[in-house]
């Protein structure tokens, strides 16, 4: 099969023919239909997330038609259409697993980075970490809730649903949530990097109240705040931003340092917190309020041969909503 492949920090992934994998008796095979390009790609790709795989395919946000399966296999038949996130294995076994906690386990495994993921033709995943898709959505338009729609959905639950919510970095992840928590009575007020007017003006075109640079105060105090840039100053600026028992979530996997603040930014039992991964029952739930809502994704298609491009897009933020990888588009 062809796949785009990281060989090493700093260089552009190889366009190449590689093995085609083999499902193991837990596993499905999967064609690829599309798969999404995540800010994760880029930390791994720059080594802001040591240990990679060796000649890694990356990609975590899977959309793929099931063409074969394991033994073991009795979740899904051949011919059904599944998504794949980055959690890909937990061992079920750790304090973690057994305290319905799995995102935190101690030996997990993840898509695109542990185990090779969907910049490709094909690619096999855990059946227990896959999750049907609604007909609702195209291949295209799926790709992004597998880690932005999910991640921002976690984030979301955790932040326990202020009246006034602020989210800061308004990129995939942000422009889900964003309905999510429109949908569900919320006020949104969005946080863009200094003068970007475009990413102001999708987040106002998904019907925020507000839109400006994240250096701005919004015009009332925040019950809560998200972080989806990974940018660790962010921080302070958000508690300053919520009012007293307010919840501020940082929803990446990996953020620049958090400089030194005041305790009183903390004081007043706000809350700082993180996010890690997803559960199952989270992918679940998210995969089916999407339809319903119905969340509507932002995708642009780039075929798999130009990976680089939609990763460079990505890092100047060329783009607002999603850039999505489709192996054999013509």
């Amino acid at each position: 099969m062809k796949a785009m492949v990281f060989t090493q920090s700093g260089l552009p992934l190889v366009y190449t023919q590689v093995p085609d994998p083999i499902p193991n008796s837990d596993q499905v095979l999967l064609r690829v239909l599309a798969c999404g390009v995540c800010r994760t790609d880029l930390h791994i790709i720059d080594g802001d997330l040591p240990k990679a795989k060796r000649a890694l395919i990356l990609g975590h946000e899977i959309v793929g038609e099931v063409i074969a399966k394991g033994k073991n296999v009795d979740l899904f038949n051949i011919g059904d259409r599944v998504g794949v996130p980055w959690l890909g294995w937990t061992c079920g076994d750790c304090y973690y697993c057994q305290t319905d906690r799995e995102n935190l386990c101690d030996n997990a495994r993840f898509t695109g980075y542990q185990i090779d993921g969907g910049y490709a033709e094909l690619t096999v995943a855990d059946q227990r970490y896959c999750f049907l898709i609604d007909d609702y959505y195209s291949d295209i338009n799926a790709a992004p809730l597998l880690c932005a729609g999910m991640i921002g959905y976690r984030a979301l639950r955790l932040s326990e649903d202020g009246q006034k919510l602020g989210i800061y970095g308004f990129g995939a992840a942000a422009h889900i949530a964003t309905q999510v928590a429109i949908n569900e009575g919320s006020d949104v007020y969005a946080f863009t990097k200094e003068n970007d007017t475009s990413a102001q003006d999708f987040a106002r075109e998904l019907g925020v109240v507000w839109a400006g640079s994240s250096l701005s105060k919004p015009p009332h105090l925040l019950d809560a705040a998200l972080i989806f840039a990974p940018v660790g100053s962010l921080i302070p600026a958000a508690l300053q931003a919520t009012g007293k028992g307010s919840t501020v979530v940082c929803a990446g996997i990996h953020m620049s340092d958090i400089p030194s603040m005041n305790y009183s930014l903390l004081w007043g039992e706000r809350v700082l917190r993180s996010v890690a991964n997803l559960t199952r029952a989270d992918g679940l739930a998210f995969m089916s309020l999407a339809p319903k809502v119905p969340i509507k994704t932002h995708s642009i298609a780039y075929p798999l041969s130009r990976a680089n491009e939609a990763l460079a897009d990505l890092r100047a933020g060329r783009f607002n909503g999603a850039a999505v990888l489709v192996p054999f588009m013509t």
